[in-house]
């Protein structure tokens, strides 16, 4: 069946408004857009009463079937519980206008499967399955008490691993798992007790290794990194993308433009958690919040020298850490740092669909995918209105209305 959207007005980065338009999708595909199409036969019609219409957000960091990370739950929860949060996590990220997701950790295969096959509602994944981590590094589970807190089942292998053979090893147990990309634990983090966010993790050889397993299946590589020296360490182990990139400076910036380095600063997920802080029964809420505040002290103006420097920046929530649904709150965060309206939507539709190589997503455009968002008001005149899901009034995903 052709789906006909008549009457909207057509926001693409770095174009002008496309007023008064109709668009007509056909097997998940827009065939044409113009100011009238006619047509024929059974046609779904959806009036755009003068609304605007965006292609559909890409998350460059979520966590899908995680909620906050809390080892208490893990501890507490039959297994189950971990793959059903995956279902109204699903539901509140395409609300918010996500149609498509990078999963950094959590998420395996048979998300991907349960999507493909509509089992229900979700976004789209490019998937990470597990990250690696070193012993003793931000995600290593296992409790000063013996007790390992990680997640584990068949088909979903371990992250630990340590030395040139285990790494590469691991990084084939991950492909093997079905992986599109390759995440490692490259600095501490936040939510890990045993780390902290200003040590690098895994050294050169180690992470030469796994860059070099990745690129023989045309893989990226993804670096979990806070730390200066960490970053520098993955640019030159020929890493794809940074994410968080709290303590970058200006050299290590233009490091990244040199080398054709994307960062995912993952803003909002910093001033969330400092904001909300951890659930009273979190009995590490006190440690976590201490190393959160010298990282939201600096992370801002840091991601600020990054972008004036040129460095290819993508939107990422790193929801799953905070509660799923405010996805579209970080464009807020990115124009905070200096970007334009245009530029922080780009971020997260067209030169996201580019980095997860898809040429033919991430704008409204003739022959690109029906990823598609209808909104209430301009979001070039004010960023701010995507941050309230009510104002996102219809999502369409590959061609069928979702939302």
């Amino acid at each position: 069946m052709q789906t006909l959207i008549e009457n909207v007005n057509i926001i693409n980065p770095f174009e002008e408004i496309e007023t008064s338009q109709c668009v007509l999708i056909e097997e998940g595909v827009i065939k044409e857009i113009s100011p009238s199409i006619n047509t024929k036969g059974d046609v779904n019609v959806i009036d755009g009463e003068d609304n605007y219409l965006l292609a559909g957000f890409i998350d460059c960091h979520t966590h899908i079937f995680a909620k906050g990370f809390h080892k208490e739950e893990n501890m507490a929860n039959p297994l189950g519980i971990h793959f059903y949060n995956a279902v109204p996590h699903s539901l509140q990220t395409i609300n918010a206008g996500v149609t498509t997701i990078r999963d950094c950790g959590s998420a395996d295969l048979s998300f991907k499967l349960a999507q493909q096959r509509k089992l229900f509602t979700a976004p789209k994944i490019h998937l990470s399955i597990t990250p690696l981590v070193m012993t003793g590094g931000h995600f290593d589970l296992l409790l000063p008490s013996g007790w390992d807190m990680e997640i584990m089942y068949p088909g979903f292998p371990k992250g630990r691993c340590d030395g040139i053979e285990e790494v590469l090893k691991k990084t084939r147990e991950v492909k093997r798992a079905g992986a599109d990309f390759i995440k490692v634990m490259c600095s501490g983090g936040v939510l890990t007790t045993n780390t902290s966010p200003e040590f690098s993790q895994f050294n050169k050889k180690e992470l030469k290794t796994i860059v070099c397993e990745a690129n023989a299946s045309d893989m990226k590589v993804s670096a979990h990194c806070h730390s200066l020296k960490g970053m520098n360490n993955c640019i030159d182990a020929g890493f794809s993308s940074i994410e968080h990139g709290t303590f970058i400076d200006k050299k290590t910036a233009c490091k990244m433009v040199k080398r054709n380095v994307s960062l995912v600063p993952t803003l909002l997920v910093h001033q969330f958690l400092y904001k909300n802080g951890f659930p009273a029964w979190d009995n590490y809420a006190e440690e976590k919040s201490a190393k959160l505040k010298e990282i939201v002290k600096v992370h801002k103006e840091n991601i600020a020298v990054a972008y004036e420097q040129g460095v290819n920046i993508l939107m990422g929530t790193d929801s799953g850490v905070i509660p799923h649904g405010h996805n579209l709150e970080e464009l807020v965060h990115l124009t905070d740092i200096g970007m334009s309206e245009d530029e922080a939507i780009a971020s997260g539709t067209v030169k996201a669909a580019e980095f997860l190589g898809k040429d033919n997503l991430g704008l409204v455009k003739e022959n690109y995918i029906a990823d598609l968002i209808l909104v209430n008001s301009n979001p070039l005149e004010d960023i701010s209105i995507l941050s309230d899901n009510d104002n996102v009034l219809t999502v369409i995903q590959d061609g069928e209305i979702v939302k």
